[in-house]
């Protein structure tokens, strides 16, 4: 799932979608963005992934909206609970098991434009160093 979340947040949310995932970069937003809406689009593939599922000899499908909707939840818990303090959680300091995934995604969000970002993974950041020297370089 983090390969089709990676080309999702690359080529759609920081693409033709812009308009709905911009609000997520601008610092000190608060409460309900556009950006949310995503989870909602996520979740109808989801529901759509169990009703077509739901057929015999379908199954896999249904597996499939069952991974996409696992995903969401982690998704949700880690991004939007643990990194950026939603739903009354602290968000986490760079340290310990998260430390990759916390810089990656700081680093994600030094630009609030939708060109020159690095890391649009979550769970499986990459190599933070290279994406740090990409960013200085592209600056």
């Amino acid at each position: 799932m983090e390969p089709v979340a990676w080309a999702a947040h690359r080529y759609l949310m920081h693409g033709p979608l812009w308009r709905l995932h911009r609000a997520h970069h601008q610092p000190g937003r608060e409460g309900p963005q556009l950006n949310d809406l995503f989870g909602l689009l996520f979740a109808s593939v989801a529901i759509t992934l169990f009703v077509l599922g739901a057929a015999p000899g379908a199954e896999p499908l249904w597996w499939a909206g069952a991974g996409v909707t696992a995903y969401g939840a982690v998704y949700a818990l880690v991004h939007d609970g643990l990194i950026h303090g939603r739903f009354g959680l602290r968000p986490l300091a760079a340290r310990g098991p998260m430390r990759r995934i916390v810089q990656a995604h700081r680093l994600h969000h030094a630009r609030a434009t939708k060109e020159g970002c690095v890391a649009f993974g979550l769970l499986w950041p990459g190599d933070v160093k290279a994406m740090a020297r990409k960013l200085r370089k592209s600056r």
